[in-house]
């Protein structure tokens, strides 16, 4: 299946001034299918500026959490490029991929991926151990980080802790880095109407603080109001 961006046009002083400015995301020519089926994803262009904040549309199949995965690193395309604050993405190394991917890359995922029996703290910790952070910035951040996002008891197993507060966790450990840009997989699919907006509420405000790039992929309707950009895969 073939995907396309359908945005709305950028007035020409505003196409300057995104040409001019360094983009958090930048893709190109990029390709993607299993095997010698269809391409999944054959996506010309995508930029996104710092800060900027872009829902993701496309029903189930289209390939939003595959293009998600090849924005991240998890996946090779077999044609074109990722860059992420000017870095192109599959030119690094498994293990310098792996340490960028921790230092300018964030990830929420649908079903949240905490470790059963860590603690809050410990599984925002990791996030900031795999960027290379010291082990007392690791712990202090984390839990400033918690207690910002309404978390009270850090020292608390996530198994413990309600869907909400797990979501709130999992913002936390996205966002711990201060990354350039942050990836949201269908992250109000498992949550209720009301807990949906508290998590979308925290995921874009958290974005606006640390000045990070969103890339929020979702089939939700209800999320269009949220965004000013929006890209559909079809």
């Amino acid at each position: 299946m073939t995907t396309s961006p359908s945005t709305t046009p950028a007035s020409p002083r505003e196409s300057r001034d995104a040409a001019s400015a360094p983009s958090a995301l930048r893709v190109a020519g990029l390709r993607f299918r299993y095997g010698p089926g269809p391409w999944i994803i054959d996506l010309a262009e995508l930029s996104l500026a710092p800060g900027e904040q872009v829902l993701l549309t496309g029903r189930s199949g289209s390939g939003k959490s595959t293009l998600l995965q090849l924005i991240a690193g998890l996946v090779d395309p077999l044609q074109g490029s990722v860059e992420v604050d000017g870095r192109n993405v599959h030119a690094l190394s498994g293990s310098a991929r792996d340490l960028f991917r921790g230092q300018r890359i964030g990830m929420i995922f649908q079903t949240f991926q905490l470790l059963p029996g860590f603690t809050a703290r410990e599984n925002v910790m990791l996030a900031l151990l795999f960027a290379g952070r010291a082990p007392r910035e690791q712990r202090e951040r984390a839990d400033r980080l918690l207690v910002e996002l309404g978390i009270e008891r850090a020292d608390a197993a996530v198994d413990e802790l309600s869907v909400g507060q797990q979501q709130r966790v999992a913002v936390a450990r996205a966002v711990a880095c201060n990354p350039s840009l942050v990836l949201a997989d269908e992250p109000t699919a498992s949550l209720d109407c009301e807990n949906a907006g508290i998590a979308m509420d925290l995921i874009q405000e958290s974005c606006r603080r640390t000045g990070a790039a969103l890339l929020c992929a979702s089939h939700d309707p209800a999320l269009a109001a949220r965004f000013t950009r929006k890209v559909s895969l079809t």
